[in-house]
């Protein structure tokens, strides 16, 4: 974005050029970033949507991947040739690829918000459905309880 207190009224209004997004901390020895990058495309979202996902539409819900090092930016580029040769989606993909340079946190009461909130319409209409297909299609990747 461009602006470096970004909170969520100015990114969610659109005045920032901030995305929404997450932060992934993972153990590469029980997750590799190729599953993750896997998941993010394929259950996570559409990304052949321009600045929006589903009911929210704007460029703070552009879809995004912000990479680390050169190695995940080169794995984020083959599985975009891969999608590309493979024709896995009938619209072009428009995720940008981004190198990642600062992190802002959401606001508290948007931490956890699906396990807080799971009443919510939106949960409920939005969340739920993307969290049931990652549970049909990537059922091998879910923590056992």
């Amino acid at each position: 974005g461009d602006v470096s207190n970004a909170n969520y009224s100015a990114v969610s209004n659109g005045q920032s050029n901030h995305t929404e997004t997450i932060q992934i901390y993972y153990d590469s020895s029980v997750i590799s970033f190729q599953e993750l990058l896997e998941v993010f495309m394929f259950a996570a979202h559409d990304p052949t949507q321009l600045n929006r996902q589903g009911p929210d539409i704007g460029r703070q819900y552009r879809s995004s991947i912000f990479y680390h090092n050169l190695e995940q930016k080169k794995m984020v580029d083959e599985l975009f040739v891969k999608i590309k040769d493979q024709k896995t989606f009938s619209k072009p993909v428009v995720t940008e690829v981004i190198r990642y340079s600062t992190f802002y946190p959401a606001e508290d009461y948007h931490q956890n918000y699906y396990d807080l909130n799971p009443n919510n319409p939106y949960i409920q209409g939005v969340a739920v459905p993307k969290v049931k297909k990652f549970e049909i299609k990537y059922k091998p990747l879910l923590k056992v309880k």
